[in-house]
């Protein structure tokens, strides 16, 4: 594949996952605004990402088979469509119905459905069209991709906010329209793709996988799930405080909430390009993640003067830059490419609910204890951390200098 072809293809790869990004976090910087302005509750803030989050966990594992059985190009192109609408009907009800804040959970449900079959379809498609070393290269650049959709977001949605608190909502199909002209030009997929089997024999295979690998599989899902979790909720916590303890909104709250998401993205990036087929490095950095993200957290109780405080959060924001990519190799490398999407989705839900329960959560916290937040986080990074270090086996290197997974491919 010629390197220019190469380049594109991979540009186009790499807008699926930015689109599912900017879901939720080009909102973040417009909550407080949304709230004084439909005079709502915290509590129902949030509900504007955990029903996109919801709908999204819900639909990814549908749309996975789907993927499977017909193919990744067929799901991603309509899931993008979708995901536009939803922002027109969340825009058009903040602008036009009498009753703005039902519609524009709709319209957020929407969205959740469209974005299910984005990111992590995009896995899945990257699985499919390269392999090896390449594959966790590029899976590095998909990450970094959604880190750089993070990064983008906070200022995005502050710059729009400064025109209207709903100018976010308008600005979603505008971004999807270039995703779908990516996609339909630059995506090819192989014509000799093989077809999954018949949905019991399918379903059987997949119960197979989880049979004999469930525990670290469900640990790197845990895993996964535990940095979204932590990362907007983060943000969320971030982002009042901001406003009510600082007085800083506007651009310079877009800013501010970047820097973090920068230092993810860039660590992620420098990860997927580094640690190519080398499974004992993935399982070392994933521990060691989890490591700085639990010292960056349990730190964070002595810190309240902004500067500080941030230069302490991003020692957080290298530990996940750091797990992501490894866990996103790891488990798109754990299957045969017929259950692939199946597999790679249902991860891709579990983040979601990650990031679906991170908020609510994260506002219950607020209101119980600052210290006792940043000291529960430490703790439950930790076990997540332990979790990785026991249960994700990697064993040494075979006769070729290459490292070998518990994977039983037999039966996938």
């Amino acid at each position: 594949m010629a390197s220019q072809k190469k380049g594109l293809l991979i540009l186009a790869i790499g807008s699926i996952p930015l689109i599912m990004t900017l879901g939720n976090s080009m909102l973040i910087p417009i909550l407080p605004a949304m709230k004084s302005k439909l005079d709502i509750s915290q509590m129902q803030v949030s509900l504007t990402i955990t029903v996109f989050s919801i709908a999204a966990a819900i639909f990814i594992p549908i749309f996975g088979y789907l993927s499977d059985r017909f193919s990744r190009k067929i799901i991603i192109l309509p899931a993008l469509i979708m995901y536009g609408i939803g922002g027109l009907l969340a825009g058009f009800a903040a602008t036009s119905f009498s009753n703005p804040y039902l519609w524009i959970i709709v319209g957020r449900i929407l969205q959740g459905i469209g974005a299910a079959g984005t990111a992590p379809i995009a896995m899945a498609l990257t699985g499919d069209l390269f392999k090896g070393g390449e594959r966790s290269r590029v899976l590095g650049i998909v990450e970094a991709s959604n880190g750089l959709g993070k990064v983008m977001s906070p200022i995005l949605g502050s710059l729009l906010g400064l025109l209207a608190w709903y100018a976010v909502f308008f600005a979603f199909p505008a971004i999807c329209f270039v995703s779908v002209i990516l996609v339909w030009i630059f995506i090819k997929e192989k014509k000799n793709r093989q077809v999954p089997p018949p949905f019991k024999k399918y379903m059987r295979g997949l119960l197979s996988v989880f049979k004999y690998e469930g525990r670290w599989l469900l640990t790197t899902y845990l895993a996964g799930a535990t940095c979204l979790f932590t990362l907007f909720g983060i943000l969320f916590y971030l982002s009042d405080i901001l406003e009510k303890e600082h007085n800083i909104d506007g651009v310079k709250k877009g800013l501010i909430l970047a820097i973090p998401l920068l230092v993810m993205g860039i660590t992620s990036y420098i990860t997927g390009s580094k640690i190519g087929k080398n499974l004992v490095v993935m399982k070392r950095l994933t521990v060691l993640g989890f490591m700085l993200m639990t010292l960056s957290y349990g730190l964070l109780v002595f810190f309240k003067s902004l500067v500080p405080f941030l230069l302490v959060l991003v020692i957080s924001s290298v530990g996940t830059g750091l797990v992501l990519p490894c866990i996103n190799s790891l488990i798109t490398g754990s299957v045969g490419k017929e259950r692939r999407g199946f597999v790679t989705s249902l991860y891709g839900s579990v983040r979601f609910l990650g990031v679906a329960i991170g908020p609510p959560v994260f506002t219950r916290l607020m209101d119980w204890s600052r210290t006792g937040m940043f000291i529960s986080l430490a703790v439950f990074t930790l076990i997540v951390g332990l979790l990785a270090l026991f249960l994700i086996h990697v064993k040494g290197k075979d006769g070729k200098g290459e490292n070998k997974v518990a994977f039983r491919y037999n039966y996938i």
